[in-house]
């Protein structure tokens, strides 16, 4: 990921004649990261560049309001994280109306997933990586966020805190339990 100079960049994207060539800017430093993180929530690669879009676009329509207050990795961030959110509650709304109103389980959310990476051709991973998916995908959305957040970007609890709007002391005992989680996972499917 690129650095960038927030303190310039805010300036700069509060001036009308540099905001696009700022917006420019972030989307090269951060849309990889972002990108990562959404995959790993959704598993399938074209619905992981949907979002991001819908995450660019968001971040776009709202960057003259950014003001700093928090890092701009964290505002965006956070809003990858809620349109992720949004995009698996859409999303297992038309899986339940499409059952005929029944509640999903879990275990048949997290099969879904394990199928869709496994069929997916953007996928280059081996099996013991696919496995770990697999267990992701079955985690609670939730700590399926925090377990990626803090595992795959090394994000500090603080960081994850401000983007989940959550405590510190929550993050980590989801994060604990999802790590365990996913022990078992492997641990029963050996």
């Amino acid at each position: 990921m690129k650095q960038l100079d927030e303190q310039h960049i805010i300036k700069q994207i509060h001036n009308p004649d540099t905001v696009r060539a700022a917006f420019t800017q972030i989307v090269d430093a951060y849309g990889q990261t972002l990108y990562w993180q959404i995959r790993r929530m959704v598993q399938n690669h074209d619905d992981a560049d949907d979002i991001l879009q819908n995450t660019f676009i968001k971040a776009w329509s709202n960057i003259q309001s950014f003001r700093g207050d928090s890092k701009l990795a964290t505002w965006l961030h956070r809003i990858a994280y809620n349109e992720t959110i949004t995009f698996i509650n859409n999303q297992r709304s038309t899986v339940s109306l499409d059952e005929s109103l029944n509640a999903t389980d879990d275990d048949d959310s997290a099969l879904t997933l394990a199928n869709t990476l496994q069929s997916d051709p953007y996928f280059d991973g081996d099996a013991t990586e696919a496995q770990l998916q697999a267990a992701i995908a079955s985690l609670p959305e939730k700590q399926r966020a925090v377990f990626i957040m803090k595992y795959y970007q090394e994000m500090r609890y603080e960081d994850i805190a401000a983007i989940t709007s959550t405590t510190v002391g929550a993050l980590k005992a989801s994060y604990h339990i999802a790590v365990k989680k996913i022990e078992d996972y492997f641990n029963s499917h050996d």
